[in-house]
């Protein structure tokens, strides 16, 4: 295990099911990774935007393991281990993906993810 992976998390695709009876599209996800290791780290929150009660997104990185998994922007992140991680069963979306310059098979291969999560301001989530 690599140093500070002391998470595990499952990536998500979202896809668009089918329409339903009145007309509107299900959105539904497939988990296509599960048990990554990862090292999940959260972004300085802009303070000024969350005090005028305006909704902000915040901004996490996240490096993970193995480097050769096929990410797609707007996949999700979602922390599954351990049980009492603050962001436990949380969905981050992906916004950037940057893979390290290593061999593919080389096991330090990684890849840093860019993640935000969309809260609003003033409520209790």
């Amino acid at each position: 295990m690599a140093a500070g992976m002391d998470n595990r998390s499952t990536i998500w695709r979202i896809t668009e099911g089918v329409d339903d009876v009145v007309g509107g599209a299900t959105i539904t996800g497939t988990a296509v990774y599960t048990g990554v290791l990862t090292k999940f780290e959260s972004e300085p929150e802009n303070q000024i935007f969350a005090q005028q009660g305006l909704e902000t997104l915040r901004t996490y990185r996240a490096t993970i393991v193995p480097g050769t998994l096929a990410i797609k922007e707007r996949d999700e992140l979602e922390i599954t281990h351990p049980k009492d991680h603050p962001f436990y069963g949380l969905r981050f979306r992906i916004t950037s993906m940057l893979y390290s310059s290593h061999n593919p098979r080389d096991p330090r291969n990684y890849i840093l993810l860019g993640l935000v999560r969309s809260e609003r301001a003033h409520t209790k989530q």
